[in-house]
C-alpha cells in the first residue's frame, strides 16, 4: 500500500444536503426554491438555491442555470457587491447552489416600507451600484435584469446584486474557441444580445426593439432604480406590459413635485434612448462621467464609508439570528422536511416573535379572532395607513402587493383583506381604487405554489401572484375570513 504523500493536498469532500439544516423558504421561481440554511459544522447561514432537474428541463432553463453558475464563477469573491457562490453539489433530483445569505432582504422591500429614500440614502446606494457595475462590466458581463428585487442588503446594509440567470457574458478577443463550438457560441451570444429579458418597467428600449444589449442597458436600469429610490415608484407605469413598453420607447415619464434636482439630472442623463449617449456609456475610463456628476458631490469613491440609516421605522427588517433554526431539526432536505417547512409557512403571517407569543397565549387563533377592544385599537392606528381611504371604514386584516393577472399581462395591485367581508384592490402607483373580489359562500381559494394562487368565484377565476412568495398565507387568511362570515355546516354543528 502506497503511503500518502504529505506534499499532495487533501481532497476536498463535496458537500451534500446532509451538511445543512434547511430553514424557511426565502424565495421561489418557476424551477427553483431558495432556502435559508445553516452549515451543520460551522453554524454559518447561507441561502441555498435548490433547482429541480426535471423542472429545469421542462422550462428549458439549462442554459440559464449554467450561465448563472459561470457568471458567479467569474465574479468570485473579489467584489463585495455581488452574491458569492460558495459551493455547488447535486443529487438525483436537484442541483444545489450555496450562496450568500442577505439578511436584510430586498431593496424593493425597503423602498416600499419607507415610501422613498432620503437623498443621503439614495446617493450612497447609487454610488455602491455604480461601483458594482464598474466591476461587473470590467468582467464583460451585462446583468440585463437589474431591478430592486435583485438588489439585496447584507447584515451591514451594503448592497448585494443577485440573479444572473438572464445575464450575458460578452465574448472578448482573448476568448476563442475552435470549429463548431465557436460558431454555436457566437450564434448563441448574438441571439441573447438581441432577445428580450427582464422586467417590463426596467427593460431598456434597445432590448425591446431587438437591438443588441450592452453595458449601457444596465445603465438604463440604474436610472430607473435611482428614480424609484428617490420618489418611491417607477418612472414607466401602465395598465399592462404593452403600454409600459410604449412609454419606454417614447421616453414618456415625468418627475413628481419635490423630486431632488441632482437625482433628476442624473436620471435624465441615464434614461436616454440612444445607448451610447447615456452618461458613462462612452467613457474611456468607466464610469468617470458618472462619478463626477453633481449627484455624488462629497462622495469618496475610494471609501464610501458605512451606509446611512435608512430610517427609524419600526418595520426595519432585522435578522432573527439563531431563532431561524430549532435545535431538534434534522439536516438534509428530504420530502418529509420539505412538507414540514411548507406547513410551517402556512401559519398566519406575523413577526416571528409575536407569532410565537400568540401560539402560546391562544393556540390556533385565527386572523378574525379579535376582541372589540383590539378592533377599536387597530382601527385607530389604521388611520395613518394611506390605504385606509379605500376600505370604507372596515378593519384591514391583511394587506400586500399582489400581481393580478388578466389575459397575458399582470397588474401590480395593493390587496386589502378586511372585515365586511371585503377583498379590495388598489393601483399603488396612482393610488386609484380598481375594484374588489366579490364574496359568497361559493368562493374558494386554490394554491398553485408559494407565489401563485387563485380565488374562485361563481362568475370568475382570479389569477394572483404574490412576488414575496406568501400565497399560502393569503389563502389561509381568505379562508378564515370566509369561514367567519359563511361558516361550514360542520362549524355550525360544533
Amino acid at each position: 500500500m502506497t503511503p500518502p504523500n504529505p506534499q499532495e493536498p487533501a481532497e476536498v469532500r463535496k458537500k451534500t444536503p446532509s451538511d445543512f439544516i434547511f430553514g424557511k423558504v426565502i424565495g421561489e421561481g418557476s424551477y427553483s426554491t431558495v432556502y435559508l440554511a445553516q452549515d451543520v459544522q460551522t453554524k454559518k447561514e447561507f441561502a441555498i438555491k435548490v433547482l429541480k432537474k426535471k423542472h429545469i428541463i421542462r422550462e428549458k432553463k439549462t442554459e440559464s442555470v449554467m450561465r448563472e453558475k459561470e457568471v458567479l464563477r467569474i465574479l468570485g469573491n473579489s467584489c463585495p457587491y455581488f452574491v458569492n457562490l460558495y459551493s455547488t453539489f447535486q443529487d438525483y433530483d436537484s442541483l444545489y447552489f450555496v450562496l450568500t445569505y442577505a439578511k436584510n432582504g430586498e431593496l424593493l422591500k425597503h423602498i416600499n416600507l419607507h415610501n422613498k429614500f432620503n437623498f443621503e440614502c439614495t446617493q450612497y446606494y447609487t454610488a455602491e451600484l455604480v461601483l458594482a457595475l464598474e466591476y461587473l462590466h470590467s468582467k464583460h458581463i451585462v446583468h440585463r435584469d437589474l431591478k430592486p428585487e435583485n438588489i439585496l442588503f447584507d447584515h451591514n446594509f451594503h448592497i448585494i446584486i443577485t440573479d444572473f440567470g438572464s445575464a450575458n457574458i460578452e465574448k472578448t478577443d482573448n476568448q476563442t474557441n475552435n470549429g463548431e463550438t465557436d460558431l454555436i457560441t457566437a450564434l448563441e451570444n448574438t441571439r441573447r444580445r438581441r432577445s428580450f429579458v427582464g422586467t417590463a418597467q426596467f427593460v431598456s428600449p434597445e432590448m425591446l426593439q431587438e437591438s443588441e444589449s450592452s453595458a449601457a442597458s444596465d445603465l438604463w436600469a440604474l436610472g430607473c432604480i435611482v428614480y424609484q429610490m428617490t420618489c418611491g415608484h417607477m418612472p414607466f407605469v401602465g395598465g399592462n406590459e404593452y403600454f409600459i413598453f410604449q412609454k419606454i420607447i417614447k421616453l414618456e415619464y415625468e418627475f413628481p413635485d419635490g423630486f431632488d434636482k441632482r437625482a433628476q439630472d442624473l436620471v435624465e442623463n441615464l434614461l436616454v434612448l440612444e445607448p451610447n449617449r447615456r452618461l458613462g456609456a462612452s467613457d474611456v475610463v468607466p464610469y468617470t462621467s458618472i462619478r463626477e456628476h453633481q449627484m455624488f458631490e462629497g462622495i469618496n469613491w475610494n471609501d464610501l464609508g458605512p451606509p446611512p440609516l435608512l430610517s427609524d421605522s419600526p418595520y426595519l427588517i432585522k435578522s432573527s439570528g439563531s431563532n431561524n433554526f430549532n435545535s431538534n431539526q434534522e439536516p438534509g432536505l428530504d420530502r418529509d422536511i420539505v412538507t414540514k417547512l411548507i406547513l410551517k409557512d402556512m401559519l398566519p403571517g406575523a413577526a416571528p416573535t409575536k407569532q410565537a407569543e400568540r401560539k402560546i397565549s391562544r393556540a390556533g387563533r385565527k386572523i378574525t379572532d379579535l376582541t372589540q377592544e383590539e378592533i377599536e385599537k387597530r382601527l385607530l392606528a389604521q388611520q395613518a395607513n394611506p390605504y385606509n381611504v379605500f376600505v370604507e371604514g372596515n378593519l384591514i386584516l391583511k394587506q400586500g402587493l399582489i400581481d393580478k393577472r388578466k389575459g397575458l399581462f399582470p397588474r401590480r395591485r395593493m390587496f386589502l383583506l378586511t372585515f365586511g367581508p371585503h377583498l379590495y384592490y388598489v393601483d399603488p402607483s396612482n393610488m386609484n381604487f380598481k375594484g374588489e373580489i366579490p364574496w359568497s359562500s361559493d368562493m374558494r381559494t386554490e394554491t398553485k405554489n408559494f407565489k401563485i394562487f387563485f380565488v374562485h368565484t361563481p362568475n370568475r377565476k382570479y389569477y394572483l401572484e404574490d412576488p414575496e412568495g406568501y400565497a399560502l398565507e393569503w389563502c389561509k387568511a381568505i379562508d378564515q375570513v370566509k369561514e367567519h362570515y359563511f361558516p361550514s355546516e360542520q362549524a355550525l354543528k360544533d
